[in-house]
């Protein structure tokens, strides 16, 4: 089944001036042989790879014109399966690229999984398993910053990290493997417990490194969840709505507009926030606010990020107290706004109770402040800004859960050669580091985890 011709259509499906279905096995090209139509008969298994070929497409029983079309022939080895590939370039729109699919499909090529494509990729070894879950960050990333982290994945600049490390592992126990087996020849350095150390010392290192990147790079990945707290008509929607430059929330001056959780992704700086605008919380009598007020409150506890919202114009009021409770030991950027209004909050009390949080004051209504409390977000989570483009960051969950349980794996060997345990014994630990790692790119990872993480993927990729 993994070896057989599958076929998807890889666009998203809608209106557009062009949709693609993409075939990829050892039938393929013969498969869309049977199907194209093109000028003076010109043979398509013939075809140079690397070519594209305008024509139409027809239902061999009946010689129905289905289609007209451009035709891509790509042979393998050279192309992203290794296997045979055609794309079909037809006109977008529901009914027509499903018409193509369909006739596909009736010549005998089957439906492909989720992912499959890729997954025919790893395993036909044109790329590993880390580079496989950075296509899928790649159609994902919603800022540059994340798009570029995703690529450098793709490119295999987190795959070569890993496979060095792994290389020095693997060369260490090799040498104990040696001085046990062979403990007569004199021309093979002996494994002492110093010469250990160091390697292990080494392979700590370059982790640690790799993990420091992690809180940034799982940012980047996923996004920081963002929730805008305070009490009704604060300006929390007018918040959102700078940050969004749109109007996605509705703006009146009467308390309590905003009955629900809004959600909108925002690009700050480069760093994706997930923008939550929640009901104002405070305690109502109706029953639409109220259920809005506990929506706010339960989001609060998967915030990455709080921005708390004050009125210039008001005092401070219990309710504002109680929220400076409700988000304490939560990273929280606290907004002063309406400074347009006459004040009347003590801000040097706002100042006390923020404690080492950044205050922020703004005018939403005439855009002053943004450009500062997006800077106070990037030095939040980035010291604003990131490091070299160069740099390689880890931003899968699955990637930093490894070289976690890795870096343990290292340094009980370290704490082993520490306490004069005898070298074969301490590659034990060294060995579960080598494998923990080699599950980040694949070589040493059960089949059953790589069918879920492609099953992940949308159908077509």
């Amino acid at each position: 089944m993994e070896y057989d011709t599958i076929t998807a259509i890889s666009t998203p499906m809608g209106e557009g001036a062009i949709a693609i279905v993409r075939i990829s096995g050892d039938e393929a090209i013969t498969i869309a042989e049977k199907i194209y139509r093109g000028p003076k008969a010109k043979s398509l298994i013939k075809a140079d790879s690397h070519t594209i070929h305008y024509g139409h497409l027809a239902d061999p029983k009946t010689g129905e014109t289905i289609e007209e079309v451009m035709v891509s022939i790509m042979k393998g080895p050279k192309t992203f399966t290794r296997e045979d590939v055609v794309e079909i370039n037809c006109h977008g729109g529901m009914v027509s690229v499903n018409r193509v699919l369909q006739l596909i499909l009736a010549q005998g090529a089957r439906l492909a999984e989720p992912g499959e494509f890729t997954k025919r990729a790893f395993l036909n070894g044109r790329i590993d398993l880390s580079q496989a879950e950075a296509v899928m960050d790649l159609i994902r990333a919603k800022t540059d910053r994340a798009m570029n982290v995703a690529l450098g994945q793709m490119e295999g600049r987190l795959s070569k990290l890993i496979g060095t490390l792994r290389q020095e592992i693997l060369e260490t126990l090799a040498q104990v493997e040696v001085n046990i087996d062979y403990p007569e020849y004199d021309d093979v350095e002996e494994m002492t417990h110093r010469l250990f150390m160091e390697k292990a010392r080494y392979v700590q290192q370059e982790i640690e490194k790799l993990l420091q990147t992690s809180q940034q790079g799982k940012i980047l990945r996923e996004g920081l969840s963002t929730v805008i707290i305070g009490r009704p008509n604060v300006g929390k929607s007018s918040l959102l709505n700078s940050l969004v430059h749109e109007n996605k929330a509705i703006v009146t001056d009467i308390p309590g507009t905003t009955r629900d959780v809004i959600e909108e992704y925002v690009n700050v700086r480069g760093v994706p926030l997930r923008l939550v605008d929640t009901a104002g919380i405070r305690e109502t009598e109706d029953i639409v606010e109220r259920i809005g007020v506990e929506r706010s409150r339960a989001v609060l506890k998967e915030a990455d990020l709080i921005l708390l919202v004050l009125n210039y114009s008001d005092d401070l009021t219990p309710e504002d107290e109680n929220l400076y409770q409700a988000v304490m030991g939560m990273d929280v950027i606290v907004i002063v706004n309406k400074t347009d209004l006459p004040g009347k909050i003590d801000i040097e009390r706002v100042k006390r109770l923020s404690e080492s949080h950044r205050v922020v004051t703004t005018s939403l209504l005439e855009d002053q402040g943004v450009d500062e409390l997006e800077e106070a977000i990037a030095d939040l989570f980035f010291q604003g800004n990131l490091e070299a483009g160069d740099m390689t960051y880890v931003s899968n969950s699955r990637h930093i859960a490894l070289l976690g349980q890795a870096l343990q794996a290292v340094e009980d060997a370290i704490t082993a050669i520490e306490a004069g345990t005898p070298v074969d014994l301490v590659q034990i630990d060294f060995t579960r580091a080598w494998e923990l790692l080699g599950e980040i790119t694949g070589d040493s990872v059960h089949e059953s985890l790589i069918d879920q993480l492609f099953s992940q993927f949308c159908l077509g990729k």
